[in-house]
């Protein structure tokens, strides 16, 4: 039996060894060995071609920080996620470009060790109204909210890539165009408008709008919902229409602060399927789009266009309706997405939009 043992093992490490292997971009952008399994020896599907490095750019933050300057990649971890990148085209579909792992530095662990100085902080504290626009060196701008980064149920999913690697049909053997150059990664988004190449700056932001706050409002209700699209009224929800369907999410509600809320159901319609008529589906939106919901009492919630719009998890925002007269009522916002609950915002009154220019 120890003879068997000792062959299986000698012939793994065969295996092994005998696996190409190609240094590429890591930590802190220095190289590390990638071993790829071409002959399929393992269960993962997403190592068995090469990894190529994309040379990532010198990237500053800036904003509403008290500590802007150059990102150090040293020392920080690379995470891997999947996508199956996609692009709007000239008829308004979907185009197809290919599926890939990419390899990078995460969003949250870019951001993590910046202290937050918000401009609004005397009018608004909590920092879920926070977005980042990301800027590359062409000029092009993206959005994404500070709860898409820090307030998911999965983290790290927005990524600074450093590296590549195609995802190839097992038949087909179709090899997809590799990029040549770093760029953000957003793997939650179905059309992924927001992978612009070569990222330099990061800014931090809070929503441009003023609302009045009035803590501890009670009672608190909001007969309908304004919509604005650029300050500009567009719309008005007192009531939703027949034909949406009611959708049922089975959750555990917890608050950063206060913990455990319920366990109980969320029945409501998607907000998404309430706002497209305001709000179209075209690319300068998805890309550089960002909505604010806010409540009667001025509490409110930055959400980027594609995080609300355009998500590829089913992870999404409900509305729900109350009873007539009821605390907290007429509507809700229930965040499938996220871990807390923050963004759980009770009696919203107004939904802004804005294009970031």
């Amino acid at each position: 039996m120890k003879k068997v043992y000792l062959f299986f093992f000698i012939f793994l490490s065969l295996v092994s060894c005998n696996q190409p292997s190609k240094n590429i971009a890591g930590s802190g952008k220095n190289p590390v060995t990638q071993y790829i399994d071409t002959s399929d020896m393992t269960n993962n599907f997403y190592d068995n071609v090469e990894t190529h490095p994309l040379p990532v750019n010198d990237l500053f933050i800036d904003g509403e920080v008290a500590n802007p300057g150059k990102v150090d990649f040293n020392g920080l971890p690379v995470h891997s996620v999947i996508v199956k990148e996609t692009l709007l085209d000239s008829t308004g579909g979907d185009r197809f470009v290919g599926a890939y792992r990419y390899d990078g530095y995460s969003l949250f662990d870019i951001l993590d060790k910046r202290i937050l100085k918000k401009a609004n902080i005397n009018e608004f504290k909590p920092i879920i109204d926070l977005y980042v626009e990301i800027e590359n060196d062409k000029g092009d701008k993206v959005v994404f909210s500070w709860g898409e980064i820090y307030y998911p149920n999965n983290l790290h999913k927005i990524l600074i890539a450093n590296g590549v690697s195609r995802i190839i049909p097992s038949k087909t053997k179709e090899l997809w165009p590799l990029p040549v150059e770093s760029k953000i990664v957003a793997s939650g988004d179905l059309v992924t408008e927001r992978n612009i190449s070569s990222p330099v700056r990061i800014t931090v932001k809070s929503y441009p709008h003023s609302f009045t706050v009035k803590q501890g409002m009670s009672p608190m209700y909001s007969p309908a919902i304004n919509i604005f699209s650029s300050s500009k009224k567009v719309g008005q929800i007192e009531t939703l229409p027949e034909n949406l369907v009611s959708t049922t999410f089975n959750t555990i509600f917890y608050g950063r602060g206060k913990g455990i809320h319920s366990t109980t159901p969320f029945n409501g319609v998607l907000l998404k399927d309430l706002l497209l008529k305001y709000y179209p589906v075209i690319k300068e939106n998805l890309r550089s789009g960002i909505i604010c919901i806010a409540g009667k009492d001025g509490y409110r919630s930055a959400v980027s266009y594609s995080e609300l719009f355009n998500r590829n998890d089913q992870q999404e925002f409900m509305l729900i309706k109350t009873a007539k007269e009821e605390e907290g009522g007429l509507f809700r916002i229930f965040a499938a997405s996220d871990f807390f609950s923050d963004r759980a915002i009770k009696s919203v009154s107004e939904i802004h939009f804005n294009v970031i220019k």
